[in-house]
């Protein structure tokens, strides 16, 4: 509908729906998600828990026994590194990853520490990864629906990116389809992601051992908080040439 009045159109949306993801014939987690890619987004979705840690951990991910629609089931060579039943009710939506958590001390995940400081960011690549990751938003420029998360090595190659309606997922099945093809994300990597960036984003990208987070919105306090504890480059509203820092700015190259 406009001023000059009514138009009946199709338009095209977004798809919204639940996944189930068991782990070793239990129920874990049930997610509203964007199908497509949903062994990555398990996969992504444990690793963001530190329920796994490594891709050794995974004997296999696919489509559950009886091969029920909406159900993913990831087998895993030992069971999980912990139970998590007691720290978080895992019944989540699109837009919010982290509701159900018990306690903010189970918020807080004991991340790997690192070998070495990551080597130094180039500024220019915190400004040239919106646009670059825009362009391969294929699902976005049909819809206007969906989040994304791409990871770029610092040289700028982009090495990964995810669509989904659920920030969170989105991140989830980037990280998680690193993991499964190639073990894990290049030491050095960064996300850029194309909203804001809350806690659990920041806390996923540390499991994941990346060395930043740029965004075209803006943190959250817990988030810069959590990067700046871990060493972790936080940037958000990229636009252009110009950009804010709020963690990490010396990892950034002068």
């Amino acid at each position: 509908m406009s001023a000059a009045g009514r138009e009946r159109v199709r338009d095209e949306v977004a798809v919204e729906e639940p996944l189930e993801i068991r782990v070793d014939g239990a129920p874990v987690a049930v997610t509203m998600r964007t199908p497509g890619e949903d062994e990555e987004l398990a996969v992504g979705f444990l690793a963001g828990e530190a329920l796994i840690v490594e891709r050794e951990d995974i004997l296999e991910v696919g489509p559950s026994e009886d091969l029920a629609a909406n159900i993913v089931e990831v087998r895993t060579r030992s069971g999980l590194r912990r139970d998590p039943s007691q720290e978080r009710s895992f019944h989540l939506t699109s837009s919010c990853g982290v509701c159900g958590k018990a306690a903010l001390e189970h918020v807080r995940l004991q991340a790997p520490e690192r070998a070495k400081k990551p080597r130094p960011i180039d500024p220019d690549l915190v400004r040239i990864a919106p646009a670059r990751a825009r362009s391969g938003q294929r699902a976005f420029a049909r819809t206007g629906g969906l989040h994304a998360t791409a990871l770029f090595e610092q040289g700028g190659d982009l090495l990964v990116l995810r669509e989904d309606v659920g920030r969170h997922n989105a991140m989830d099945k980037a990280i998680g389809s690193m993991l499964l093809d190639e073990g894990g994300a290049p030491a050095g990597a960064i996300a850029c992601l194309s909203g804001r960036v809350s806690f659990e984003l920041v806390q996923k990208a540390v499991l994941a051992g990346l060395a930043g987070v740029v965004a075209l919105g803006a943190p959250t306090s817990l988030a810069i908080d959590l990067a700046e504890e871990h060493g972790l480059l936080l940037c958000g509203f990229v636009r252009g040439d110009s950009f804010n820092v709020y963690a990490g700015a010396d990892l950034l190259v002068e």
